[in-house]
C-alpha cells in the first residue's frame, strides 16, 4: 500500500457527485444512461481502492459483480432503445 488509494477513491466519489448533479440536468435518456454507466464504472474502481487499501480480496468480487451488472444494463438499455 502506497497511501494513496483512500485519497484516489475520493476524487472518484467527488466524480460520481459531479456526475449526479448531470443526471439531474441531462435532457434524454441516452445521457442519463450514460451517467448510470459511469456511476458503475466508478463504482468498481472505488471498491477496487478499498479493496486493495483495506485487504479485503471479498469486494474485489463485489466489484466484478457490479461491473457486470453495468454492462448488462446497458446492453439492455440499447436494445430496448435502438429504433430502425
Amino acid at each position: 500500500m502506497t497511501g494513496f488509494e483512500m485519497p484516489l477513491a475520493f476524487f472518484l466519489l467527488g466524480n460520481l457527485v459531479v456526475a449526479l448533479v448531470a443526471a439531474a440536468r441531462g435532457p434524454t435518456a441516452a445521457d442519463r444512461m450514460l451517467i448510470a454507466l459511469l456511476f458503475g464504472s466508478t463504482g468498481v474502481g472505488i471498491i477496487v481502492l478499498l479493496a486493495y487499501a483495506e485487504g479485503a480480496r471479498e469486494l474485489v468480487d463485489v466489484a466484478l459483480v457490479l461491473a457486470l451488472l453495468a454492462a448488462i444494463t446497458g446492453i439492455a438499455f440499447v436494445r430496448r432503445s435502438w429504433r430502425r
